[in-house]
């Protein structure tokens, strides 16, 4: 049984610092692109930020870059997102999601995979 599933996420003020993690299981996915999405209350799920299978190519949304990185182990068969200089907006679930496909993409509609969601929530 694949899964994906995210940890790193908690509670953290304006300005801060956090980690996630995606560990992806029942399958490997160095082979393909691994993306973080968030969903704030009420709002639409949204693209956040895409890699590559290699990690060569990264992509990301307007209103995180400069601050997000994305990168990944396929080692450990799973993806992270360091997130800086967090702001009150920021705040929502984050969920990893894989696609078998190639190329990144920011479309909900074309991911196989997703994970449960980890909460994260910054306080201004």
């Amino acid at each position: 049984q694949v899964q994906l599933v995210e940890s790193g996420g908690g509670l953290v003020q304006t300005g801060g610092s956090l980690r996630l993690s995606c560990a992806a299981s029942g399958r490997t996915f160095s082979n393909y692109p691994m993306t973080w999405f968030r969903q704030a209350p009420g709002k639409e799920r949204e693209f956040v930020a895409s890699i590559n299978w290699s990690g060569s190519s990264t992509y990301y949304a307007d209103s995180v870059k400069g601050r997000f990185t994305i990168s990944r182990d396929n080692a450990k068969n799973t993806v992270y997102l360091q997130m800086n200089s967090l702001k009150p907006e920021d705040t929502a679930v984050y969920y990893c999601a894989a696609r078998l496909g190639y190329g990144l993409s920011t479309r909900l509609h074309e991911y196989d995979y997703w994970g449960q969601g980890t909460q994260v929530t910054v306080s201004s």
